[in-house]
């Protein structure tokens, strides 16, 4: 349960309503303590303080950081715009979630909020004159937020929703989620090859239809002890699956409608929605950088320079994926599919060999990034590398004109075959 709440928790803490929430709940705690306080202040303090000085910041604050919030929002709005069309609209989720912005908007609005339980507070006269003094600290200490939440806002919307920006989110998405899959490739379970299933197994099909979002392991393999059965997960994160296609196999465990009960406990542990999401899904973060690609090489944009400094990014990326790996084994009654380097070089590379076809500086990108991957590892990327290097030549032959680019990439690819040195059968797990 503790992977199922971090992750709802994580989801619920990304949404802007969050720091918003907190910014006024500050704000009525200054109120609260103001009027607890208010017993303890010198009555020569209050008098230095008079109620009408504190209106009147009250005032200005109210009515400054409305204005305020209502163009910061339609500033986010333009930036999630550009982004999307210029870049990716699968980039909006990253944008949307940006914390600089969501603590910069939500400091605004809870100033406002702040500000106008003040004013109430002050018309109804409940501070009192020693209130009055906690009061005017707190509203100077939120001055001074503002101040400073406004010269970072300003610093950030100089790069917020650029190109640029927007590459580098997407970049960083993806390694994190690299990083963190390749601390535990198998997720904690068992390795698995879908063609060394048992004979016995049950298949579990799903229910639904959209992407594997969450797979509940601490309650699959709760559930997979308890029943004295082992489970064999045939769907990772992000994967698409529809009604009746096979999350999961079933080796042994209960009989009857107990088993039946079992089933409906193993599917309710994997949660299926319609939006991947970058946290759990390296790939999704190589699809997004692709299409960035893709939309830069469209006739409408041109921009070959983007398509070829998305390449490199994606081979920054991928080029974390270095060592072997020995599982490590958490959940003993699970097994699971590791990531395949072939599914993430195709993702990477595949849409953008199609659409730089006919432009050698793109084309010797690609060449030239699979080169670098499998000199880094042939063990991992080898195979992947040359099936995508000879797709992209299938295009380049088609595509380009002039013979001397054609057989400069030749070259390339040539060396690439070359390079490879792919594991012998047998040979230690690795994470491919």
């Amino acid at each position: 349960m503790l992977t199922s709440l971090r992750y709802r928790l994580k989801g619920l803490i990304s949404h802007i309503w969050a720091p918003i929430s907190a910014y006024a709940m500050l704000g009525l705690l200054a109120a609260m303590m103001a009027m607890a306080l208010r017993d303890l202040i010198p009555s020569s303090w209050a008098f230095r303080i008079g109620a009408d000085a504190i209106d009147d910041l009250l005032n200005i604050i109210a009515s400054s950081m409305l204005v305020v919030t209502t163009f910061s929002v339609s500033i986010m709005v333009s930036a999630f715009s550009a982004a999307s069309d210029t870049a990716t609209p699968r980039a909006f989720l990253l944008l949307k979630t940006d914390r600089t912005a969501q603590q910069v908007l939500a400091s605004f609005i809870g100033a406002f909020i702040f500000s106008l339980v003040g004013i109430i507070s002050l018309k109804i006269g409940i501070y009192g004159e020693g209130g009055r003094v906690i009061l005017f600290a707190a509203t100077i200490l939120v001055l001074v937020l503002i101040i400073f939440n406004l010269v970072r806002w300003i610093g950030h919307l100089t790069t917020f929703g650029r190109m640029d920006d927007t590459m580098k989110r997407v970049e960083d998405a993806a390694a994190n989620a690299m990083a963190s899959r390749l601390e535990t490739p198998w997720l904690g379970a068992n390795p698995m090859h879908r063609d060394t299933l048992p004979d016995e197994v049950v298949p579990l099909r799903s229910d639904a239809v959209g992407h594997v979002q969450l797979i509940n392991l601490d309650r699959l393999n709760d559930c997979a002890d308890e029943a004295g059965c082992s489970i064999y997960i045939d769907v990772l994160p992000g994967e698409f699956v529809y009604d009746g296609s096979v999350l999961a196999h079933v080796l042994n465990g209960q009989v009857g409608e107990d088993y039946d009960a079992l089933l409906g406990q193993i599917r309710d542990c994997f949660e299926i929605g319609m939006n991947r999401s970058f946290d759990q899904d390296p790939r999704f973060g190589m699809i997004t950088l692709s299409e960035i690609a893709s939309r830069a090489l469209s006739p409408a944009v041109n921009d070959p320079g983007t398509a070829i400094d998305v390449v490199r990014r994606m081979t920054r990326v991928l080029s974390l994926w270095q060592d072997r790996s020995v599982a490590d084994v958490e959940f003993p009654h699970l097994w699971i599919r590791g990531l395949q380097s072939d599914e993430m070089l195709r993702d990477a590379f595949a849409a953008l060999s199609r659409d730089g076809a006919a432009l050698y500086e793109v084309q010797v990108s690609v060449q030239n990034a699979l080169l670098a991957l499998v000199r880094l590892n042939p063990s991992i990327f080898a195979k992947g590398a040359i099936v995508q290097s000879g797709r992209a030549m299938s295009f380049s032959r088609d595509a380009m004109l002039i013979a001397d680019d054609i057989a400069r990439l030749e070259a390339i690819a040539t060396d690439i075959r070359a390079t490879a040195d792919l594991p012998a059968p047998g040979s230690p797990l690795t994470r491919t």
